[in-house]
């Protein structure tokens, strides 16, 4: 009888083995630490994700600037991610310094919390001999 119960215990594992091996949805921001008042830059925003299936995946993902958002992808079982590991482009006029920050979530487990990407401004140069 434990023979049976430890069989199907080990078949149930790897039958849902990514399941069993997924993780909450992170992001990770790369962009530029300075630029130029009112240069337009491209923010990329990548997320990782463990288990990418109908009942387990990244429900949405959102990108702020100084806490306002910029934007948003939701995604449903229907329609979602292309794969685990993912990126959107987001492009943004710098007019002064500005804190991006993005986070993904898991439609299970939840996010790892926001990822932070801090752009100051380029030392124009005048007003100096």
């Amino acid at each position: 009888m434990m023979r049976r119960i430890t069989t199907f215990s080990l078949f149930l594992f790897l039958a849902f083995a990514s399941e069993a091996l997924a993780n909450k949805t992170e992001a990770s921001l790369a962009g530029p630490e300075s630029a130029a008042a009112g240069t337009e830059v491209t923010i990329t925003v990548n997320i990782s994700h463990r288990g990418n299936s109908a009942f387990h995946y990244t429900d949405w993902v959102w990108v702020k600037a100084d806490g306002v958002e910029i934007a948003r992808w939701d995604f449903k079982s229907s329609s979602r991610p292309e794969s685990e590991k993912f990126s959107r482009e987001v492009k943004f006029t710098v007019n002064k310094p500005v804190e991006i920050t993005a986070e993904g979530h898991c439609s299970i487990h939840g996010s790892k919390g926001p990822a932070t990407l801090k752009i100051s401004l380029e030392d124009s140069g005048k007003g100096h001999p």
